[in-house]
């Protein structure tokens, strides 16, 4: 009894020592965000840098107050939000179904890997004027930037991921006299579980990044948008 009791005690300062060193992490963290806040103002006020240029903390929280008083960051922001969400939801359901598409049809993945290698590599914000051209200044080819950023590498990804699963598991189902759906469905896709939410959580953030490239070039609403409309205009 004193033995378990020694356990669960140890077990217990140790989920403490975890909770103490957790908070004494994001006690740094927001520190140093702090500070760099206050050497930022500090550098403008103290005429280091050009306030004109760099801006400074207090400038950028007066802005947004007024954007919040007239709703126009609300309407900005809810706009680059949709599209991100959009193309990130695209991208997934294309990825995943081009990726088993793949996994099914070996000839089709030794003709289409080269090109996919490529499309990959190529620089994404090179493509983003080719789809305003292409598609027009609309929301539509802003949501196909975002997904060029991602969709690619995505592809790639899983299918990789789906050529790596354990051997001797679909060994099993076909012996078993299992098909290859069976495999797929039994063994591929709950095996890439993993993969796919470590694949997700980078692609939302591509999503953001090509959906502001497309609001840059061709759009009236959007963070992107406000990018290229302060930076000319100096707020």
């Amino acid at each position: 009894m004193s033995k378990h009791r020694s356990v669960s005690l140890a077990q217990a300062n140790y989920l403490r020592s975890l909770q103490r060193r957790q908070r004494r992490i994001t006690a740094i963290q927001i520190l140093i965000f702090v500070l760099f806040l206050l050497l930022w103002e500090t550098a403008v006020q103290m005429g280091w840098i050009d306030g004109f240029i760099f801006s400074s903390p207090s400038r950028v929280l007066k802005t947004f107050g007024a954007m919040w008083k007239d709703r126009s960051i609300f309407v900005h922001t809810g706009v680059t939000l949709a599209e991100t969400l959009a193309s990130f939801s695209l991208v997934v359901a294309v990825g995943v179904g081009a990726a088993v598409l793949l996994w099914y049809n070996t000839e089709l993945s030794e003709i289409l890997e080269p090109y996919l290698v490529v499309l990959n590599s190529l620089p994404k914000s090179a493509l983003a004027p080719l789809l305003i051209v292409w598609l027009g200044a609309n929301t539509k080819s802003i949501i196909v930037a975002g997904m060029s950023v991602a969709i690619f590498g995505t592809i790639l990804n899983l299918y990789t991921g789906f050529g790596e699963m354990d051997a001797d598991k679909i060994k099993l189902i076909y012996t078993l006299q299992g098909s290859k759906k069976d495999v797929l469905c039994k063994v591929i896709l709950p095996g890439t579980v993993p993969l796919l939410i470590s694949v997700m959580k980078v692609n939302i953030g591509l999503c953001l990044v090509g959906v502001v490239i497309g609001e840059f070039i061709g759009a009236r609403r959007g963070l992107g948008y406000l990018i290229i409309y302060g930076s000319q205009v100096f707020i």
